[in-house]
C-alpha cells in the first residue's frame, strides 16, 4: 500500500506547550521506517504550513487562538484531500485540532468517490463542543463536532464542503464527557462506547458491529487516535490523562481488527505531547499501534484486501 505521512505541528488548540514536536517524536520512533517494513510504499510530505491568519471575533470570550485554528484547518483539509487521491495518509499531530481539517478533507475526496466515510474516534474525550459550548476555550474540543456539520461554525472556520453524517460516527473510549457534549452526542445519532461500556461487553464486539456496518454501506473508515484513549500509566505523554483507558491488548487488538477489517483509509495519530513523555515509551507504543493497524502480526491470520484504500 502507498502511505503518505503528512505533519501537522498544530498545539494552538491545547491548553499546554509541546504538542507541536509530536511529527518529529513519531518520525524519530520510526515510524517510516517500520511501515516500510511491513512492505508499504512511503512518502513523507513534511509538514503542512498553516494558511494566512484573518481576524476573527466571537461572542464566546473563551476561546482560545481562534484565528489561528481556523488557519491550520484550512490548509491541512486541503493537504488531506490532496494527499488521499491515491493513498493512505496518516497524519501526525499536534493536538486533536488537526482533526477539524484531516476529517473534513478526508469527507470531501470520500464524496467525490461517491463512498460515505465514517470515522472511529478513539479518545477519552469526543471533542464534540461547539465555538459556543465550549468553556475551557481549547479548540482541540471541536473538531468532531466541526466535521460532522454541527451549527454554530459558519463565518469562524473554513466552510464545510461535506459533512460526515454523526450516524456514521462511532466514539469508543470515552471517560470525561462534559453535559453539553453528552447532550449533543445523543441528539446528532454518534454511537458511543464509554469505558463502562468496554469493561462490560469487551472492545471486539463493539467493533465488529460498527466495522460491520461500514463494510455493508461499502464505506471508507477515517480513524482518529488520541493519546489519551490509552490509559496513562501506559502513554503518559499527553496533556490531558485521564485514568482508566484502554490497556495495551485493548489497543493492540483495535488495531489488529482495523486492519483485519481492511476498511481504514486514513488516520489521525494526535496528542503525543514529548514533553511529557518518559525516554520515547509514549512515542514508541504509538508508532507500535500503527504498525499494528497496518499489518504486523505474531501469527498470520486471513485478512480482508485492504479495499479501504482510496487508491
Amino acid at each position: 500500500m502507498r502511505c503518505r505521512i503528512v505533519g501537522a505541528p498544530v498545539q494552538d488548540g491545547a491548553g499546554r506547550m509541546g504538542c507541536e514536536m509530536g511529527p518529529s517524536a513519531l518520525r524519530t520512533a520510526g515510524l517510516v521506517s517500520v511501515l516500510s517494513e511491513l512492505g508499504h510504499q512511503v512518502e513523507d510530505w513534511g509538514a503542512v504550513q498553516p494558511a494566512a491568519v484573518r481576524a476573527i471575533v466571537h461572542g464566546n470570550l473563551a476561546l482560545k487562538a481562534l484565528p489561528e485554528i481556523s488557519a491550520w484547518t484550512a490548509a491541512i483539509a486541503e493537504t488531506a484531500y490532496a494527499a488521499s487521491r491515491d493513498a493512505m495518509p496518516i497524519f501526525l499531530g499536534g493536538d486533536h485540532a488537526i482533526s477539524a481539517g484531516t476529517v473534513s478533507g478526508i469527507a470531501r475526496r470520500a464524496a467525490e468517490r461517491g463512498r460515505p466515510l465514517f470515522v472511529l474516534w478513539l479518545d477519552a474525550h469526543p471533542d464534540f463542543h461547539t465555538l459556543d459550548t465550549t468553556v475551557s476555550g481549547n479548540l482541540h474540543g471541536v473538531p468532531l463536532a466541526y466535521a460532522s456539520g454541527r451549527p454554530g461554525f459558519n463565518g469562524y472556520f473554513p466552510d464545510l464542503p461535506v459533512a460526515v453524517d454523526p450516524a456514521h460516527i462511532c466514539v469508543m473510549g470515552l471517560r470525561s464527557v462534559d453535559p453539553a457534549e453528552r447532550r449533543a452526542l445523543s441528539e446528532a445519532g454518534v454511537t458511543v462506547h464509554d469505558m463502562r461500556t468496554i469493561d462490560e461487553h469487551g472492545v471486539a464486539p463493539l467493533l465488529r458491529a460498527f466495522l460491520a456496518i461500514v463494510e455493508k454501506a461499502n464505506g471508507l473508515l477515517h480513524v482518529s487516535l488520541d493519546v489519551d484513549f490509552l490509559d496513562p500509566s501506559i502513554a503518559p505523554a499527553v496533556g490531558t490523562t485521564v485514568p482508566g483507558g484502554a490497556t495495551f491488548r485493548e489497543a493492540h487488538l483495535v488495531m489488529e481488527m482495523l486492519s483485519d477489517s481492511g476498511l481504514v483509509s486514513s488516520l489521525d495519530l494526535v496528542e503525543l505531547n514529548p514533553f511529557l513523555d518518559e525516554r520515547g515509551r509514549t512515542a514508541t507504543l504509538i508508532v507500535d499501534l500503527a504498525a499494528s493497524l497496518m499489518g504486523r502480526r505474531i501469527m498470520d491470520r486471513p485478512t480482508r484486501s485492504h479495499s479501504g484504500s482510496i487508491a
